[in-house]
């Protein structure tokens, strides 16, 4: 349907944003070879992000360091775009990455990426075409418009660097693999990376400056340990405190966990604390072979903190090892750890005073890559294989239940797949749209681990089950990336199961993830293996489903009879079920196709008879939608007060939060105020329509919006305004493929260039106008084609 997702269901509350900038400042412009709007808010072209995480407090000295960067960045002889700092695990390469980047910060006005690539992790390091995506909608490329090729978006992620000065921190890298396609072509920027090894192929190859941190001084390891322990203890011996820092192997992470062991014991004399850790070590030696290592002085700090945790605290933090993701909030905790919401606080508390975990957000926690596979071994080692199953069956179960209650709130018509109340965790209740809508964006990573992590567990009837949940949020976040890699795990997971059923849902997901991201080949592929599969099962549901999916198919290609017969056949399927949802979304589908046939009588007649039972349902969404289509339908009967009425209720609708819909109607809006006189007002709603449609990263939509704004400067008598618009939204529709679309922006780009006063070019745009229209056999194709033939021939062309 031209106003729903793939299925025609209604779309959730995302990507809400306030909109504001007069008509007067609008302007065309390129934008990856498309348009946009743009006020005199430069952040409305190009965002300044600003993802530098925090400095680090309590910093020492690293004086020598510091200088040897600040000379890097101001050698005249040498450009420095890449800095590599490396050194062993826990040494501070991160904090002194940060400080740095805090420091120099100011020299890059155009903002800051940054990125945790997890090269050290117990679980997958990040992917740099996942990161790259990352960046770039940060820098405000849309959503569809992320190439899904990584060679095509390491060129646009340079490409969108190329005039922006920009400082780039990539953290705990483990291979040049995963920097190079992250490195901007640019002289402009700086890239800090850090990593444990080496990585000499950036300095040889990518000429990049390398720095590796030692170990502190003994003078600073003691500075360290003072400045956390100050306040809390006095007077301790120095020459103790040289022991300790000793002990540590003076890393300034295993002198931050000592030292706040010391702090949260002030009158226990130092000489016992270090006891402790010689037993601790003692112990760790006798378990090791490497003797002296770096590593194993870290690890008996940990254990010997960790031997210091009550039982809850110490039971949490091991249990931490198995989430799935890599951060994760307060009622995931107390899922993974059976305990109420209000008792797991404590233990959370009691991690992060000891630094065994670090609260990144409030009420957002996660480990240090070092602590996370210390918790794994500990959780291994300390848990049964029962309980192990049972903590990991907790934690999905906990995030599919919550997913499920999200998508209540905020898409009850979505639940297609009803669950059994969960007897083992409490999913969290949610009040708002808006409420859910935060959930799902601060769970996405997790959730996509969460599916990988059931599927690899042995448990697909959990890994399809949230695939199926997560489409319909994907769906309205053109978040291709996790729709495609759940949707491919949840058909995995289904096949599996040898569960037919299950397996087409799977299939239709993918369907609408390549339709969305206008793959129509392998969205016709998916679709037909559901069809198939259903017709086989005999799933007359399904079965209706996949028709209608294959009728939208038909009316993006523009072949109305065949979407005409698909709706006609889903729709008798619905009515025999007596399915008064589907039915009413079938009569709209089937009035929209009338209307582009340009029977506009009888798309008046379904529209009123979808209209009936979708007030009956209270079926909001789709009830604007049909609105949405009257509208379009009385206008052209030229009973444009009553299209006015239909559209401002439909917008009435979508302003409660169907941003989707809002910037889509937004454009019948612009319309009807052309009709009626109000050009003025047309190109306001335009802009508007236009703004979001980029945010929501739909370059078709954007196009016919700002198509719509070329239309009102022309009615305002501004042609030469309003061919700078045609001329780049013809290019969208072109680069699309898509047709129709360009057929049509090219008869107003001939209008608006003759009204300008160029002719030539007119006549050269209506002859590709006719030429496009003769591959579409339909009334309303035909009439605008023999009208140009018309207004050719008077012209004697």
């Amino acid at each position: 349907m031209a106003g729903t997702g793939a299925d025609g269901r209604h779309p959730e509350h995302v990507n809400q944003s306030a909109l504001s900038g007069p008509a007067d400042l609008v302007q065309a412009r390129d934008v990856y070879g498309g348009v946009h709007f743009h006020s005199g808010d430069p952040q409305a072209v190009h965002p300044t992000p600003r993802q530098l995480p925090g400095d680090v407090r309590g910093f020492v000295n690293r004086v020598e360091e510091l200088g040897s960067l600040n000379r890097m960045l101001t050698d005249d002889a040498v450009t420095t775009t890449l800095v590599v700092l490396c050194g062993t695990a826990g040494v501070g390469k991160t904090a002194l990455a940060l400080r740095w980047a805090h420091e120099v910060q100011h020299r890059f006005p155009d903002g800051q990426l940054y990125a945790n690539l997890r090269g050290h992790d117990p679980g997958e390091p990040s992917r740099p075409d996942q990161v790259l995506d990352r960046f770039l909608r940060a820098l405000g490329v849309p959503p569809s418009a992320v190439p899904t090729d990584a060679e095509d978006r390491e060129a646009l992620y340079r490409s969108q660097l190329a005039d922006r000065r920009m400082l780039i921190l990539l953290d705990n890298a483990a291979t040049v693999r995963q920097i190079r396609p992250l490195l901007p072509g640019t002289s402009g920027c700086l890239v800090i990376v850090t990593s444990r090894t080496m990585l000499s192929g950036l300095v040889s190859r990518d000429g990049g400056r390398r720095l590796s941190l030692r170990i502190l001084s003994e003078d600073d390891a003691v500075t360290l340990l003072q400045d956390v322990t100050a306040g809390y203890r006095a007077d301790d011996d120095p020459g103790e405190m040289a022991e300790l820092a000793r002990l540590c192997a003076r890393l300034p992470l295993a002198l931050r966990i000592a030292a706040e062991r010391a702090a949260s014991r002030p009158h226990m004399p130092l000489a016992e604390l270090i006891q402790d850790l010689r037993d601790e070590s003692a112990l760790w030696d006798a378990l090791t072979a490497e003797e002296g290592d770096e590593a194993d002085a870290v690890r008996c700090v940990f254990a010997w903190s960790y031997r210091a945790l009550d039982t809850s605290a110490a039971r949490l933090f091991r249990l931490i090892g198995l989430h799935p993701g890599t951060d994760f909030g307060v009622p995931a905790a107390a899922a993974l750890a059976d305990m109420p919401l209000p008792q797991v606080r404590q233990p959370l508390d009691a991690l992060v005073g000891a630094h065994l975990l670090e609260q990144s957000a409030p009420g957002r926690y996660q480990l240090h890559d070092l602590l996370r596979a210390y918790a794994v071994d500990q959780v291994k080692h300390l848990e049964s294989q029962e309980s192990r199953h049972a903590a990991l069956i907790r934690i999905l179960t906990w995030y599919l239940h919550t997913a499920d209650a999200a998508l209540a709130r905020s898409l009850p018509f979505y639940r297609t797949v009803p669950l059994e109340p969960p007897t083992d965790v409490t999913p969290l209740h949610f009040t708002t749209p808006d409420q859910a809508d935060a959930w799902f964006t601060a769970e996405q990573d997790n959730l996509v681990a969460a599916t990988r992590t059931a599927a690899e567990a042995g448990q697909p009837q959990i890994a399809w089950h949230l695939s199926i949940l997560l489409r319909s949020i994907f769906m309205h976040r053109n978040a291709f990336d996790a729709w495609f890699t759940t949707a491919h795990t949840g058909l995995a997971a289904a096949r599996s199961m040898a569960d037919r059923r299950a397996e087409a849902d799977a299939q239709e997901s993918l369907g609408k993830a390549h339709f969305q991201a206008r793959h129509l080949t392998e969205a016709a592929e998916h679709h037909q293996a559901a069809l198939a599969i259903r017709r086989d099962i005999g799933d007359e549901h399904g079965i209706a489903v996949s028709i209608n999916a294959l009728g939208l198919l038909a009316l993006r290609h523009r072949r109305l009879d065949e979407a005409l017969a698909h709706f006609g056949e889903s729709l008798d399927i619905v009515t025999r079920r007596d399915d008064r949802r589907w039915q009413a979304l079938m009569l709209s589908n089937l009035a929209e196709t009338r209307y582009e046939l340009g029977d506009l009588t009888e798309a008046m007649h379904l529209l009123e008879q979808a209209l009936t039972v979708q007030r009956d349902i209270d079926d909001r969404g789709q009830e604007g939608n049909s609105l949405f289509f009257l509208s379009m339908t009385l206008r052209e009967l030229g009973r444009t007060d009553e299209a006015l009425t239909a559209i401002t209720a439909a917008l009435a609708i979508a302003e409660r939060g169907t941003t989707l819909w809002l910037a889509h109607w937004l454009v019948e809006y612009a319309r009807v105020r052309r009709a009626t006189d109000q050009p003025a007002q047309a190109l306001e709603a335009a802009h508007r329509a236009a703004t979001i449609q980029r945010q929501l990263g739909d370059l078709s939509r954007e196009a016919m919006a700002l198509d719509g704004a070329g239309e009102a400067y022309r009615d305002m008598g501004q042609p030469e305004q309003a061919v700078a618009f045609h001329r780049r939204v013809a290019a969208v529709h072109r680069r699309l493929g898509d047709h129709w679309q360009l057929a049509q922006t090219l008869d107003h780009l001939a209008a608006a260039l003759t009204d300008a006063g160029n002719p030539e070019e007119a006549h050269r745009w209506r002859r590709e106008t006719v030429a496009l229209l003769e591959g579409f056999p339909d009334l309303r194709a035909t009439r605008l084609r023999r009208r140009i033939e018309a207004e050719l021939r008077g012209l004697g062309r």
